[in-house]
């Protein structure tokens, strides 16, 4: 902690994601100024909850400032988007050389890369570190992926591994530099992408369990906490099994009545526009952000209800059976839900020059954020054999998983469209496992349509790769030249 009164940090945004990083740094003894827009909060905030701290709060920008030791390290906690920018426009004239600004919300990883490319021109440096956790992993210890400028790394480094959540299995902290630019927010993203197909996953596990099988709330309780002992311990299963014991004031599960309307705030969307723009097949994340998509059309979901009756049909399988096939989905949808999410990253790693280190972002979730689970320890034993692993399903561990769950993931899928239950991402996620492991797919007719109704060319297989053909198919015999054409 400063000696001399100076604050060792300054936060920007006192919501309360913004006040629990403050007093979580406060607890490992950093002093920390903050500021607010609303200059209230600041007053109420010092009041209440930072009562009895070292918190130092100031009611304007240059105050804020000049109660920093340099070089001067600001943290923003605010709104995405313009508002990041006002506010960095606004503190520029109080800045020096070699001061740091740190970006700790959701922002869209093209915005870091501008961000950083502008500061580092005016001389300083410019961190876009990706925070999740929620509201109790920022007050206890969430899981944090910085990247931006390097420069700024040394200079923050004590703080946010400080109070960065720490693997119970070693102790180390979940919180390691990811890469220059956007690298950071980046990563964040694809986070919350995986999130919303883990989330998904595990909704549609639930909606099986309860619909196919009759499954009570207690007995879902009861099948989520086995399932929290294995491969599938993570802290949404947790939670999951936590939620599924919760009742409302008639006694009855809270669960059942809440609406089945699923909201959302965007990162999942940019992970599936990111994963177009990149041609890497993102299909588990994108089907899990359509499906909170379709969710909402809740009263014409209705309608349709009433439109295209179900033919009444009783499950009268293996029950026991069906919810183990149904555990085995979960675990091999997961494993691609992740294959798919690090494919990204190492397209977007060769596209922005970054270097990441896969394994190492697999360590920094494994506390603290949303997703962490035992599985994680799994990728990164798979990274350090392989750094260059084209994706995980080329890992001798996942692959051993895959094909242990493979029978019981297709007696799912097949069960949920006999029944006419929708199971989305358990469909997809093996849909893209039948995809990827063919040798053929039907995109050579693709290709013959494409050259019929456009003259986009082909290649073939008699050929070098990078020869394109084109046919004259409406002609007698169908005349073919070669040539390089743009296909």
């Amino acid at each position: 902690m400063a000696s001399d009164g100076m604050a060792d940090i300054g936060l920007i945004g006192l919501a309360v994601m913004g006040q629990n990083l403050v007093l979580n740094m406060n607890d490992h003894g950093f002093r920390v100024a903050v500021f607010n827009r609303t200059v209230s909060k600041v007053d109420d905030f010092l009041n209440t909850e930072a009562k009895n701290t070292h918190v130092v709060g100031a009611h304007s920008l240059q105050e804020f400032i000049k109660k920093l030791k340099r070089p001067r390290k600001i943290m923003l906690m605010v709104k995405a988007g313009v508002p990041v920018d006002d506010l960095i426009k606004e503190c520029l004239p109080f800045l020096e050389k070699g001061d740091i600004m740190i970006d700790g919300g959701n922002s869209h990883y093209p915005d870091t890369e501008r961000r950083v490319k502008a500061l580092k021109e005016q001389g300083i440096l410019y961190v876009g570190a990706g925070v999740s956790g929620g509201e109790e992993g920022a007050r206890h210890g969430p899981s944090i992926m910085p990247g931006g400028n390097p420069d700024a790394w040394p200079l923050v480094k004590p703080i946010f591994q400080a109070i960065a959540a720490k693997a119970q299995e070693d102790g180390l902290p979940c919180c390691e530099w990811v890469g220059e630019g956007g690298a950071g927010h980046y990563v964040k993203m694809v986070h919350n992408g995986i999130e919303y197909g883990d989330m998904q996953l595990i909704g549609e596990a639930y909606f099986l369990l309860k619909n196919l099988l009759g499954c009570s709330a207690e007995e879902l309780n009861s099948i989520f906490v086995e399932w929290n002992k294995g491969v599938l311990n993570s802290f949404l299963i947790e939670i999951t099994s936590a939620i599924f014991k919760h009742q409302d004031k008639d006694g009855k599960p809270l669960v059942d009545k809440i609406l089945d309307v699923a909201g959302q705030k965007g990162t999942g969307k940019w992970t599936g526009i990111s994963a177009l723009d990149m041609g890497i097949p993102v299909t588990l994340i994108a089907e899990s952000v359509f499906a909170r998509c379709l969710s909402s059309f809740k009263e014409e979901r209705l309608q349709a209800e009433k439109l295209y009756p179900r033919t009444a049909m009783k499950f009268t399988g293996d029950k026991k059976q069906m919810i183990e096939d149904i555990k085995q989905a979960l675990y091999a949808s997961k494993i691609i839900s992740y294959t798919q999410g690090f494919m990204l990253m190492k397209a977007a790693a060769n596209e922005f020059k970054w270097k990441l280190n896969f394994g190492q972002i697999a360590l920094i979730w494994r506390a603290g954020c949303i997703i962490r689970s035992r599985f994680l320890n799994d990728i990164k034993v798979a990274y350090d054999k392989q750094a260059a692993l084209p994706s995980l399903l080329f890992d001798s561990f996942f692959h051993q998983a895959i094909q242990q769950a493979e029978t019981g993931w297709r007696r799912v899928v097949a069960a949920a469209a006999h029944y006419g239950i929708a199971a989305p991402c358990f469909t997809t996620g093996l849909s893209f496992f039948d995809g990827y492991r063919s040798g053929q797919l039907p995109a050579n007719l693709i290709q013959a349509q494409r050259d019929y109704f456009g003259a986009h060319t082909y290649e073939r297989i008699d050929q070098p790769r990078g020869s394109f053909f084109h046919t004259d198919w409406s002609g007698t015999g169908g005349k073919i030249t070669s040539g390089s054409y743009n296909a």
